[in-house]
């Protein structure tokens, strides 16, 4: 397909245009973080959302599946949450005198993983090979996911009772990390005065059809990265290395890979045919915070580069 004329590449400004007039009406002052969620999205990666209960995590996926028109998957982590119930059981069936499989509520397009870190290592374990390979396995047996997978987990800071850290491996498989945080003081204000925003998500209709989304997907990773701008994403994984903490090795060469994936989704929601260092600049806090020691560590790294 020729993407330069589809439809779909041009309804792209219209479209995205809409996307954010919508979320505004629920999630209230934050079109920044929804712009990276959008990247995380179309950049096929996986988002996780980490902060305090109360400030909208869990309204902010709704949001995202409604707009987008995904069919929502929601699992609500606890401690005596078993691997099974995440991805699927074998049963027996008296009838057919066979072995078949019931999909657990993995198989959804866009799935809420709500307070990931309050299940058990092993349990959080479950999602490495879906987030992966967008694929499951079970007695031998291996299952496709749907397209797109987009996996939304959120989580309350670690000091918080009844959490358990996510590992490295875990965390590795997330494309981005962002923070909600406080609304500032106009948008809390709207929010005061709307009441509860998040009764307007039962009148929002999705905006994209589901061929739409998977070109959109393939148009995302069509923006040109140059190759000085390549030797400026190694140079930041070169120097995360030598400024590698003691809780962290530095970036691996997959956290480079998704960094660029990140940076051209944004270019192309910019409507732009090319990456630009900005581009790097604003996705590479969320990518790579949560591989280092934090958001800090990674804003010092970016920094201290030579911008080409």
């Amino acid at each position: 397909m020729n993407f330069s004329t589809s439809a779909t590449a041009k309804r792209q400004p219209d479209l995205f245009r809409k996307f954010f007039e919508l979320s505004e009406t629920v999630i209230i002052g934050k079109e920044r973080e929804l712009k990276l969620a959008l990247t995380c999205f179309l950049a096929r990666g996986h988002l996780l959302i980490e902060d305090l209960p109360g400030m909208g995590k869990t309204t902010f996926a709704m949001l995202l599946s409604q707009v987008l028109g995904l069919r929502l998957s929601r699992i609500q982590f606890t401690n005596d949450l078993l691997p099974s119930d995440i991805i699927g059981t074998t049963i027996f069936n008296n009838k057919t005198n066979s072995f078949q499989f019931h999909q657990g509520p993995i198989f959804g397009e866009l799935v809420l993983g709500d307070e990931l870190n309050r299940a058990t290592p092993k349990t959080q374990s479950a999602f490495l090979q879906a987030m992966e390979e967008h694929k499951v396995s079970v007695d031998g047996q291996t299952y496709d996911l749907p397209k797109p997978f987009f996996l939304i987990a959120t989580q309350n800071p670690i000091n918080q009772t009844g959490t358990y850290p996510l590992p490295e491996s875990q965390l590795d498989r997330f494309m981005m990390r962002i923070h909600l945080g406080y609304p500032d003081k106009a948008a809390e204000r709207k929010i005061l005065i709307a009441k509860d925003p998040r009764k307007n998500l039962n009148q929002i209709k999705e905006l994209f059809s589901h061929q739409e989304i998977l070109e959109l997907q393939e148009l995302s990773q069509t923006p040109h990265v140059s190759p000085a701008l390549l030797d400026y994403v190694q140079e930041i994984l070169i120097l995360s290395r030598q400024m590698a903490t003691q809780g962290s090795a530095g970036l691996s060469p997959r956290a480079g890979l998704l960094l660029v994936q990140a940076a051209r989704a944004r270019a192309f929601i910019e409507a732009r045919d090319m990456v630009l260092p900005e581009d790097i600049q604003e996705v590479a806090p969320s990518v790579m915070g949560h591989r280092l020691s934090g958001t800090e560590h990674a804003l010092e790294i970016i920094q201290k580069v030579k911008v080409p």
